[in-house]
């Protein structure tokens, strides 16, 4: 089983943003250390949870700092941007960091649509628009001559089309499925999203309608699931505490900086809250490294999947990197300790 990393760059109470910014480059580094397979950033946009908003200067900042790990984006709001400068982006970042870059791209606006629209003005067409600039970006990124235009740089002779940044599709429904299927691409679906809802579907049709592409002859899945792994289930659950706060929040349309688990405590949680929290802490990937990597496998399985993509958050930025060793260790990764 191979592990990687999602991380969103989020923002703490008390902590100005720039902290979240400088703790991604720091965790990058850390997952380096421990095994892992990728090291992936997102895009968001007006969100005062998440700042994480240009995932291609972040990478390559951690190009700088790391040797290994493969790095990309999960994912690049495709339609609020040229594909060809995305294209030219991701060469560039392949060029700092050869034969370790993922484009991940994705429809969805990444924030709401006023900020969309401020982003691109012709969002709405753009999103409808979004198979031919997928198409457009796997010529350009692949290297091929489009429409005359040629995006730079160019990999050496000989390099081959592994050389070129790998383009992934990312999604939440059976839209990005079907159409990671029908141009051969990789698909990483977004469990944690809505708690793994649609996945069985999704990847159903990924695999049965899939069409083998010269890179990618067979369909490559993998999901991005939340999880918080300490050194007891106790511990594992107080930390869970500030990303609960933020669901429920956030499902009331308030968003805000991730809160201290103790402040969390000491408010708790109302009747009503406490019965909206219990589904989701049935199927909450918290615990004991063995607990959680149970869980872990057992899913994979249940999917038929080889790897797995992490997403944890946590107030303290130590928690988190104790996490992801924990897990490490639980899955034997090369090079954690």
């Amino acid at each position: 089983m191979k592990l990687s990393v999602l991380d969103q760059s989020v923002s703490l109470a008390g902590a100005g943003e720039d902290a979240a910014i400088r703790d991604t480059l720091d965790l990058a580094v850390h997952c380096e250390a421990l095994g892992y397979q990728r090291f992936w950033c997102s895009e968001h946009h007006n969100l005062l949870t998440i700042v994480g908003s240009a995932p291609e200067l972040l990478l390559a900042a951690i190009a700088a700092r790391t040797t290994r790990i493969r790095l990309g984006s999960a994912g690049v709001m495709l339609p609020h941007y040229s594909a060809l400068k995305v294209a030219e982006q991701f060469r560039v970042l392949d060029a700092l960091a050869p034969g370790r870059i993922d484009l991940g791209v994705g429809r969805a606006p990444g924030g709401d649509m006023r900020t969309a629209r401020a982003l691109n003005p012709n969002a709405y067409a753009a999103a409808e628009n979004f198979p031919q600039q997928v198409q457009e970006l796997q010529a350009w990124v692949g290297g091929a001559t489009l429409q005359g235009i040629t995006a730079h740089p160019r990999p050496p002779e000989g390099a081959g089309v592994e050389r070129s940044p790998e383009l992934w599709m990312l999604g939440s429904s059976d839209y990005g499925a079907q159409l990671a299927a029908h141009l051969g691409l990789p698909y990483a679906f977004a469990y944690f999203f809505m708690d793994g809802q649609g996945v069985e579907q999704a990847l159903h049709l990924y695999r049965t309608l899939y069409r083998p592409s010269e890179r990618h002859p067979k369909p490559q899945a993998t999901i991005c699931v939340w999880a918080l792994a300490a050194d007891t289930e106790e511990e594992a659950r107080h930390h869970t505490l500030s990303r609960e706060r933020w669901r429920l929040d956030r499902a009331r349309g308030v968003f805000g900086a991730l809160q201290p688990p103790d402040e969390v405590a000491r408010r708790g949680f109302d009747a009503i809250e406490t019965q909206q929290l219990e589904p989701m802490r049935h199927k909450a990937f918290v615990g004991t490294a063995g607990s959680v990597g149970r869980k872990l496998r057992a899913l994979a399985a249940n999917l038929d999947l080889d790897e797995l993509v992490i997403n944890t958050w946590a107030f303290d930025p130590a928690v988190r990197r104790r996490s992801y060793a924990l897990l490490a260790r639980e899955f034997n990764l090369k090079g954690s300790a």
